[in-house]
């Protein structure tokens, strides 16, 4: 799986994009203690940034469902490297759930999906009270996290000056005007230099509401509008689940309804919970919606990580860092261009 090239040494490293996958970078790269200047288009608050949209849902093991094996491997990596330098990361686990009508589909989940255990209606209940008599049983993946990415990513931006490196917002810099090893990592914009890459939207709904209380995310499973609740504290929830293969912006009627009825047929008190948001991000993606790390003589891509963003940029980071400090290479992730 792993290769040897020539390493890189310690050249000062540029880092173009400032969201997940870019901040991941930044930070793993000042720490090792290059000189490091990470540059974002963006404003402080990364309004233009797809990560601002995503639902930081850091688990492996229920994307298996759908997700190829390296996605499993690398998101297992990623979770250590969370825990590592961001120990306050809830991991609280997650929960999949689903109504009896749609009982194929959830034991098609449990069997395409590993590190779980079942829970009964009271093994449920007790993990969530407010589900109580909702569901007659579930899913639990206890190993796996959450992260609030408008929270985190200031954080990781604060990390990185910490240990040393420069965030520079508002800058629109191009990779020829820059010097030492440059990291390309800006998702769809990049399509000038990887034409393949492709936008998929992901459509997502902030509501509040006093009358729910979880603790951990909830994925319902249903054959046609799959949703995830996350909690978000201060009684606030992100609905979310859309992968639609569109570049527009904004989010749909039709997912509006079909987030706002999955959220209802989960608990009825969210039928008057506020709504405080609508919005949606264009994720990059691969024809094969698999992360790739393109290796120049001193040009790095990372992009594509897809609905991944949040649960891979961590072990992404560990990979490039690997390859420039010891020229190692992962086949299955990287290639030479």
């Amino acid at each position: 799986m792993y290769q040897k090239s020539d390493p890189r040494g310690d050249s000062p490293v540029s880092i173009i994009g400032a969201g997940i996958a870019g901040a991941w970078q930044a930070l793993l790269f000042a720490q090792a203690g290059h000189a490091v200047t990470l540059y974002e288009r963006s404003d402080a608050d990364m309004t233009l940034s797809t990560s601002r949209w995503a639902g930081g849902m850091l688990a492996p093991y229920c994307e298996a469902e759908t997700s190829e094996p390296v996605i499993g491997r690398l998101g297992i990596r990623s979770l250590d490297l969370w825990r590592e330098l961001f120990p306050n990361t809830p991991f609280n686990g997650s929960l999949v759930v689903a109504h009896a009508r749609d009982r194929a589909d959830f034991e098609r989940f449990a069997k395409l999906t590993t590190g779980h255990v079942r829970l009964d209606a009271q093994g449920l209940s007790d993990l969530e009270p407010s589900l109580d008599g909702r569901f007659r049983d579930g899913l639990f993946y206890a190993d796996e996290g959450h992260v609030e990415p408008r929270k985190v990513l200031p954080e990781l931006h604060a990390r990185i000056e910490a240990a040393g490196g420069t965030v520079k917002f508002d800058c629109d810099a191009k990779a020829e005007d820059l010097d030492g090893i440059v990291i390309d990592c800006r998702g769809l914009s990049a399509r000038d230099e990887q034409p393949e890459l492709r936008g998929v939207k992901g459509e997502m709904i902030i509501v509040e509401t006093s009358e729910v209380e979880l603790s951990r995310p909830v994925r319902l499973i249903h054959p046609r509008w799959p949703l995830y609740v996350i909690p978000r504290g201060d009684n606030k929830f992100m609905l979310g689940a859309t992968s639609i293969e569109a570049e527009d912006t904004g989010v749909s009627v039709r997912s509006a309804l079909e987030l706002l009825g999955a959220a209802y047929s989960v608990h009825p008190a969210f039928a008057e919970a506020r709504i405080v948001e609508f919005g949606s991000g264009l994720r990059p993606a691969f024809p094969d919606n698999l992360p790739r790390i393109m290796v120049g003589k001193n040009r790095i891509a990372v992009n594509g990580l897809y609905r991944h963003g949040f649960l891979l940029a961590p072990a992404l980071a560990e990979l490039t860092l690997n390859y420039v400090q010891r020229g190692a290479i992962d086949n299955e992730v990287m290639r030479c261009v």
